[in-house]
């Protein structure tokens, strides 16, 4: 009786046990809710693949330059260039003015006393300026000291013409005309040959040097055209000063025509 009784109970648990399971081929049940309310699984980003950034050395670190880029701009033409005059490229020391500029003349004798001279000259123009001894000798124009002597070897026994004005000076002016002084007590330190000077310097003191030791105190004033400075017949004057020498004294600015 008791054996048939456990049987029974054994038998009942093994048919729940089957209704409990489903049956082969039977269709899954619908999820639930829940199932259908899951979260999607979250996306993965891949990191960035840039490098760290480099930490900063000690020392400054160089900027980049930036140039900025202006359009070229077109010309219609190029620009003509300014010529350059020949006197430009002229050395000052040798200019030569042109006959149109003006060139300022001054009287060629500085006294506190009377100064006196005449109209005619004995054998060839000239004149002769009559005045006391150390008057100031100074250039008539701008120009270029051609001719100095500074030794009087006059001898009357010879009478040498190349000799006879004892010390003087010769200048070429910037007018190109040459002027002549002789008969100087002394000649004025720094002319020399070459030496450019200005109207109104001083070329030395008159006096009584040469064949004028004999006579009254007095400058030897001629006027010529440029020569060689051996060439005393021509620096001694080729045209009479007197009208010039009238019109400097006035203050009239007057260049000498060499072809009277």
């Amino acid at each position: 009786m008791l054996v048939r009784s456990i049987t029974f109970v054994i038998v009942m648990l093994a048919l729940a046990a089957c209704a409990d399971q489903p049956a082969a081929g039977a269709p899954a049940p619908p999820p639930t809710a829940q199932a259908t309310a899951r979260p999607a699984d979250p996306t993965l980003v891949p990191h960035a693949t840039t490098p760290p950034t480099q930490q900063p050395t000690a020392g400054p670190t160089a900027m980049p330059m930036v140039i900025p880029t202006v359009p070229a701009t077109p010309t219609s033409k190029p620009a003509t260039p300014t010529p350059i005059s020949a006197t430009t490229a002229t050395p000052a020391d040798s200019v030569i003015p042109a006959a149109t500029e003006a060139v300022r003349h001054v009287f060629p004798v500085q006294s506190d006393s009377k100064v006196s001279y005449g109209r005619s000259h004995h054998d060839y123009p000239a004149t002769d300026m009559f005045c006391p001894v150390s008057s100031v000798f100074v250039a008539v124009t701008d120009g270029v000291v051609d001719f100095v002597s500074r030794k009087d070897v006059w001898d009357p026994k010879v009478n040498d013409g190349a000799t006879r004005g004892g010390l003087a000076v010769a200048i070429v002016g910037d007018d190109g005309v040459r002027y002549y002084g002789s008969h100087l007590s002394q000649v004025a330190d720094g002319i020399a040959a070459g030496v450019r000077v200005v109207a109104g310097q001083q070329l030395g003191l008159t006096g009584k040097s040469g064949d004028a030791r004999f006579t009254d105190s007095h400058l030897h004033f001629g006027i010529s055209h440029p020569t060689t400075p051996d060439d005393w017949q021509v620096r001694r004057g080729e045209i009479s000063p007197y009208d010039y020498l009238r019109a400097w004294q006035r203050g009239e600015d007057i260049t000498p025509n060499l072809t009277q």
